[in-house]
């Protein structure tokens, strides 16, 4: 039997439980990532210790708690969920073996935990796939930096293969137009007068500037979507 073709999804992560107590850690890993907070750290970490890891897990602990489920965290049931159907998927069309595994790129289970499950399945070749349309250096790019942090100090390398962005692949403009035909049918359409608002997470400007291509690709994103839903 063929050794299998790993594919490792990579989201954003969450915290283990909305409580105080597992907000910090989460945000401390987060918020000390030089990807996503480039300032100096005799400058940052400071802020970071001395106010926001004090005031912002009990808010954050609040916010999580509204959206909570029975099964966890939505962000990871959910991608858990993906991975299982595209696992299915996978296993009823393709001849050679693959495995499927989820990670996180904050929190658990992490990247390192994902890739010693590769390793432990004697995956000889990776699909690195984050979980995001647009690339951008504060959510692919450290993905990326992580996944090579945990590898240059192991023996096993894969063949990898990157994922960098992927919102101008047409599944993708038709799955999330199908959303949108979908909300729709259900509520109603806006209306010739009405308004489409395309609301995305943003980056600081200053990134913008220094070459990182999010703000443009996500301008892209909403004229493809656009043009497969035929608005102008």
């Amino acid at each position: 039997m063929s050794n299998p073709i790993g594919i490792l999804l990579v989201n954003l992560g969450t915290p283990q439980a909305p409580t105080k107590q597992a907000l910090r850690p989460y945000l401390r890993e987060f918020l000390s990532d030089k990807r996503v907070i480039d300032y100096p750290r005799w400058l940052w970490y400071p802020i970071l210790y001395g106010i926001i890891l004090n005031v912002r897990p009990k808010k954050s602990a609040a916010a999580y708690a509204a959206i909570w489920t029975d099964k966890g965290s939505p962000l990871f049931v959910y991608s858990q969920n993906l991975a299982q159907k595209l696992q299915a998927q996978l296993d009823s069309t393709w001849q050679q073996p693959v495995k499927v595994v989820l990670a996180m790129r904050y929190g658990q289970p992490s990247i390192r935990m994902g890739l010693e499950e590769l390793r432990d399945a004697d995956v000889r070749r990776v699909l690195l796939l984050p979980m995001y349309p647009q690339y951008s250096v504060t959510t692919v790019g450290t993905i990326f930096d992580e996944v090579f942090d945990v590898l240059k100090s192991w023996e096993w390398l894969p063949e990898i293969r990157m994922v960098h962005e992927y919102y101008r692949h047409p599944l993708y403009g038709q799955a999330v137009a199908d959303s949108i035909r979908a909300h729709w049918a259900e509520h109603g359409e806006p209306g010739e007068d009405g308004k489409l608002i395309y609301s995305m997470h943003g980056v600081p400007a200053r990134y913008t500037r220094k070459g990182d291509p999010y703000e443009q690709q996500c301008k892209e994103t909403t004229e493809c979507l656009s043009a497969e839903l035929g608005i102008g």
